[in-house]
């Protein structure tokens, strides 16, 4: 039985907005001077809930929350940083770079999972923080559950010694490398360059620019049966490295992507992907522009079983 989630939980923004404290190291957020920020909160919910609409549409299962107003968390649309879930029943809890991030992190949240599903375990790994050392969930890690491999691009979010513990915890293989931009600089998130499907990868072999690193994810790839389809540096701007595989209550694939991206891939690109999957593109401009973040950073997927 392949790894791929039929659910997800996305969270409803209640005061999205530019985030100054992770503009540091984010280079895809950009601030929309044009729009008032009761503008941008009112485009953001209006991309989200089409975005949800889309998803129903196509029979996957999404638990939608809502973000608490107060405190304010202009990022609470994007839950995949601060938690994650695992096949063997584990929900754990992650260190964050910005420190208004981290009020994310929802005790009610992980209490409304524990009662829906068999949470096996609550893992609290924020503790971290104090020593400024960052795990950024599935924006640092790339978990291939199939196969027990976790590919990740070290960077100020995504430490290398606290990854590997995460890995041999949960009996995973950790697979590290270093991925920079066109001016040198470390690419903050793993899922910004390199999506991950059942039988397919979606990367930015370019921003990996050690060779020996580059061979040993290409390897590890091909060893597990995926297709590599390479994606430039241009189209990781168009977030086409930012998706990601569901399936529906009858097994179908899909791939949800943003419209950016989608427009951004060529033909040849397209037409490999949907050998493998359907195509889901989402129009979240507002959400993208200014959160720096695209559709896979707004779906936490749920693969623990149902109580």
């Amino acid at each position: 039985m392949s790894k791929i989630a039929s659910t997800i939980l996305m969270i409803r923004p209640a005061s999205f907005g530019y985030n100054a404290e992770t503009a540091a190291n984010n280079v895809f957020q950009n601030q929309l001077q044009t729009l008032s920020q009761t503008e941008i909160q009112k485009n953001a919910v209006k991309e989200f809930d089409e975005f949800i609409a889309l998803l129903q549409k196509n029979g996957i299962d999404v638990i939608i929350a809502e973000d608490t107003a107060l405190p304010q968390k202009p990022d609470a649309i994007f839950p995949n940083n601060w938690f994650c879930s695992l096949p063997d029943g584990t929900v754990a809890v992650f260190p964050m770079y910005a420190p208004n991030r981290r009020i994310e992190r929802r005790q009610d949240l992980v209490e409304m999972l524990k009662e829906n599903y068999k949470v096996k375990d609550v893992e609290d790994w924020s503790v971290y923080e104090a020593k400024n050392i960052f795990l950024e969930g599935t924006g640092s890690m790339l978990i291939d559950h199939d196969n027990k491999i976790i590919y990740a691009c070290i960077s100020p979010r995504t430490d290398k010694l606290l990854l590997e513990k995460f890995a041999e915890k949960h009996g995973y293989k950790a697979v590290l490398f270093h991925s920079k931009d066109e001016n040198g600089v470390d690419v903050y998130h793993t899922n910004v360059i390199m999506h991950l499907g059942e039988d397919y990868v979606v990367i930015c072999l370019e921003s990996i620019q050690d060779e020996t690193e580059r061979k040993t994810v290409s390897h590890s790839l091909i060893d597990t049966n995926h297709e590599i389809i390479p994606i430039t540096l241009k189209q990781v701007y168009a977030f086409a490295g930012n998706m990601l595989q569901v399936k529906n209550k009858n097994e179908e694939r899909f791939t949800v992507l943003s419209k950016t991206a989608y427009e951004s891939l060529t033909q040849q690109q397209k037409q490999t992907l949907e050998k493998h999957t359907k195509l889901l593109p989402v129009n979240i401009n507002t959400i993208e522009t200014i959160g720096g973040g695209s559709v896979r950073c707004m779906m936490a997927e749920i693969f623990l079983e149902k109580n």
